[in-house]
């Protein structure tokens, strides 16, 4: 019997992460999480996972977590995905990230080393700034701007969370890996924080207006979160411990135009695109990303991940899945109040 322990486990990559975990009936999973940033309440999140008897939980943040109080816990494998997520979400949190960011790392540093097991550690993509002309690759600088806003807080603490957990690695006793999700995108993604994909395909369904950031330039590369867990999965399994992975699919890079008019196409919808300004919809602390498109070889050579999902074939999943919902869960997943 393996046991894992998952922060954030029901929140959206999170889900998907666990059901890559309940494929094997020998895993006995434990999952930590606030249910802070999740558009479902425990009930259906369990019921979506089909109610697993494997699975035990604590509604708690990794702060007040009693499963990591008690050092008599004992894990094989920790993945650390609890955190603020969202160009819209973290808003709501300026000032408070880089601490936080930081005491969950070190209380999950802790809680590796009682355990005596590896720590895979979920960070940002947003590390890189806008790396080289958009090209991101593990050994690109990370770089952080002159201006400071709150979207640079949370990378800055996605930073410094990474530099405490592979200096541990390479100074004292843990096994500890690092991943870089690139645009994480599909089913049961909420509009809510922010995301766009969730947000236009709720207006395509509803024959209203997409509506596009500036002037709809903005470069992206979105991956499909099933693609994303996976990858998390082969770098706990195959990962060198020390190393950093960027998943990503530099495959599907896009503008946010383009996007646009392909949600519009595939889905059939007779939605108009509007150009709009973002800091008219979430206010003037909103900061838009730069370019930045993932180079993610050391993935794919290195722990044997492949992309299954191309850009149609994201959209026409996320698509499936929100054409089902009841109207008001429509609103909540594409981050319309209700």
């Amino acid at each position: 019997m393996k046991k894992i322990l998952v922060t954030g486990g029901f929140g959206f990559l999170g889900t998907h992460l666990l059901e890559i975990l309940l494929e094997d009936p020998n895993n006995q999973i434990t999952v930590i999480d606030n249910l802070s940033t999740n558009p479902l309440s425990i009930e259906p999140t369990l019921k979506l996972l089909n109610n697993p008897k494997q699975l035990n939980y604590e509604i708690a943040s990794v702060e007040s977590s009693e499963i990591l109080a008690n050092k008599s816990n004992k894990f094989d494998e920790i993945y650390h995905l609890a955190s603020f997520v969202g160009p819209a979400g973290v808003l709501l949190h300026g000032g408070k990230m880089i601490g936080q960011i930081i005491t969950d790392a070190y209380r999950m540093i802790d809680a590796a080393q009682n355990s005596n097991c590896r720590l895979l550690f979920v960070s940002t993509s947003e590390v890189y700034g806008g790396g080289i002309d958009g090209l991101c690759g593990e050994n690109t600088p990370k770089i952080v701007p002159a201006k400071t806003s709150i979207r640079l807080e949370y990378g800055v603490g996605k930073i410094a969370a990474e530099t405490a957990i592979l200096n541990h690695a390479l100074l004292e006793k843990l096994d500890a890996i690092v991943v870089r999700p690139f645009n994480v995108a599909g089913p049961r993604q909420s509009g809510k924080g922010g995301f766009v994909l969730p947000r236009f395909i709720g207006a395509a369904i509803q024959n209203q207006p997409v509506t596009v950031f500036d002037d709809g330039g903005a470069l992206r590369a979105f991956t499909h979160v099933r693609d994303i867990a996976m990858g998390c999965y082969l770098a706990m399994s195959k990962g060198k411990s020390g190393d950093i992975y960027n998943l990503g699919n530099p495959n599907n890079k896009t503008t946010i135009l383009d996007l646009a008019k392909k949600v519009i196409e595939l889905t059939g919808s007779n939605s108009e695109i509007v150009f709009i300004d973002p800091k008219n919809l979430y206010g003037k602390m909103y900061e838009a990303s730069p370019d930045k498109y993932p180079d993610s070889s050391s993935a794919f050579a290195k722990l044997g991940w492949q992309n299954q999902f191309n850009l149609d074939a994201l959209i026409l999943d996320t698509f499936k899945f929100m054409k089902a919902l009841e109207p008001d869960q429509l609103k909540v997943m594409a981050g319309i109040s209700v």
